[in-house]
């Protein structure tokens, strides 16, 4: 048995994986597929089959990939996910997803970072329909048995001696019971959401507590630092309302109002591309212009977008924003900002996406593998997808243990609100979209004041996210330093973060940074 945490993209595609071997498998998640994170996901999916006559390959999808991550992504992975992209695409299309069609094949449209129409999409609502035909697909499994669901279950504990896993320990939130599981675990809970609770575009049930504890028991972090702030987001009660980057991929313009007067500063300045840069340079141009004195504010303009595009491609797009925002973006501009939208950084996972901790596994979005220093718009999904079969794939199916259920850490994972407060605030503080040593010094002292900081889990991970920020002293992707404005050859390689002393969570540890 093969016990998988988390039920979106990544989790479900291993599941599904592991049925279609005949091999069982335990899905366990929160909350059900239908409210994951995944299904949030709005602009597309990217696989380069050239249907848009315009002679596009997966060596360009690869360059493509390697360049916007700033050469920091491992070449031979990005390799592996373009290379396997269109085949992922298509039996997407066999399992019945509702992408949008050209005649019998999909409709491609362009992308932040690629100069070539490759990103196939429902509308903006990809990730819905993706996930509906993944969720079809996993129940004919569950109904014969090789599928089993523990949903309202949580991650609490995992069952580790030395290097290596041996099961893992789930809550059953409606029952209060514990039950343990052996065999190997996957983990594909998403993203680290939960560090930035309110001022990111994902949900907060992406809390990051399953990194956290695989953290702690040993296993390694990268690339930490590395946040991606999408460029155009506007608040809400609770969170970030997403405007999707394929708003500007059917031509909607970016502009700043300077002195009364529009300034569509991304295609004054990127001719090539304009409004499309990856989305490190979208966000950090938006962001330094908007802190000039004579800005009033940074805006999305679609109005010139075709009646065609708002009723095929963008129509539940400008439903959100009138019902959301009160705003029609088919008739007025709408203000943006930069909001936090993905974590590039991660579990350390090698070519199999196996952690350094022996049969623990980890794909999606909790996993830091083909984005390097910032994800292009379309990759989400496909990693997900490509991650979660990988991990099926490598993970063994015959590991047999006595699963106590002392492993269970669920006390140590977590923070009560006040300190949960402080330490979002210490993380916010360091971690904006330009950082320097005396803003993630100072972000540091403050998170190292928080009660019980050298003893909580939570707390070290967050530590590891500022140390690693501290540590690349350079400007690369989405990491901007104001006092290393400069990219450097020495850090052309992945930032790895581990807890060195102690063989209990009660010991006080240090991270270790390099």
């Amino acid at each position: 048995m093969i016990n998988i945490v988390g039920a979106g993209l990544a989790g479900l595609s291993a599941a599904i994986t592991l049925a279609k071997d005949g091999k069982k498998c335990s899905l366990i998640s929160k909350q059900p597929s239908e409210r994951a994170q995944s299904v949030l996901a709005e602009g597309g999916i990217n696989a380069a089959l050239d249907t848009m006559g315009e002679h596009d390959t997966p060596q360009e999808h690869f360059e493509d990939t390697m360049r916007g991550g700033c050469y920091l992504a491992d070449e031979e992975a990005v390799r592996g996910l373009t290379e396997n992209a269109p085949e992922i695409l298509n039996w997407l299309l066999e399992l019945g997803a509702g992408l949008n069609m050209q005649g019998d094949k999909p409709l491609l449209r362009n992308f932040g970072g690629q100069k070539k129409k490759r990103t196939a999409f429902a509308k903006s609502s990809t990730g819905k329909i993706i996930m509906t035909a993944l969720i079809d697909e996993a129940r004919k499994y569950e109904v014969s048995g090789l599928i089993t669901r523990y949903p309202h279950h949580e991650l609490i504990g995992l069952q580790v001696r030395g290097e290596t896993c041996y099961g893992c320990v789930i809550h059953d939130e409606y029952t209060d019971k514990n039950i343990c599981l052996e065999g190997a675990v996957i983990l594909a809970s998403g993203g680290l959401n939960g560090f930035f609770d309110g001022l990111t575009t994902g949900t907060v049930q992406n809390d990051g507590s399953a990194s956290v504890l695989a953290f702690e028991k040993g296993a390694e972090a990268a690339n930490l630092e590395f946040i991606q702030f999408h460029p155009t987001t506007i608040a809400i009660s609770g969170k970030r309302m997403l405007i999707t980057e394929a708003a500007r991929g059917e031509g909607g313009r970016l502009y700043a109002l300077l002195n009364g007067k529009k300034s569509y500063f991304m295609e004054e300045k990127y001719p090539e591309l304009g409004n499309l840069m990856p989305r490190d340079v979208v966000s950090r141009e938006s962001y330094l212009i908007s802190q000039r004195a004579e800005c009033s504010g940074v805006f999305l303009d679609m109005s010139e977008l075709k009646k065609e595009v708002w009723q095929h491609k963008l129509s539940d797009l400008r439903n959100e924003c009138i019902h959301y925002l009160a705003l029609d973006p088919q008739k007025e501009p709408i203000p943006v900002e930069p909001g936090i939208h993905y974590f590039m950084g991660g579990l350390k996972v090698d070519k199999n996406h196996q952690t350094s901790i022996k049969n623990l596994f980890a794909a999606g979005e909790c996993a830091a593998q083909y984005h390097g220093a910032n994800r292009l718009g379309g990759n989400s999904m496909l990693g997900a997808i490509y991650g979660g079969h990988l991990a099926a794939k490598n993970a063994p199916t015959d590991i047999k243990a006595v699963i106590d259920e002392t492993a269970a850490d669920g006390d140590d994972i977590y923070l009560e609100p006040n300190r949960e407060t402080q330490m979002r605030e210490a993380l916010v503080y360091g971690l904006g979209i330009v950082r320097g040593a005396p803003r993630i010094e100072k972000a540091l002292e403050m998170l190292r004041g928080i009660e019980g900081y050298g003893k909580n889990a939570r707390l070290w991970f967050a530590e590891a996210m500022l140390l690693s920020a501290l540590y690349r002293r350079e400007s690369r992707g989405a990491h901007c330093r104001s006092d290393y404005p400069n990219r450097s050859e020495e850090f052309q390689r992945p930032t790895t973060a581990r807890l060195t002393g102690g063989n209990s969570r009660y010991n006080e540890r240090t991270v270790e940074i390099n």
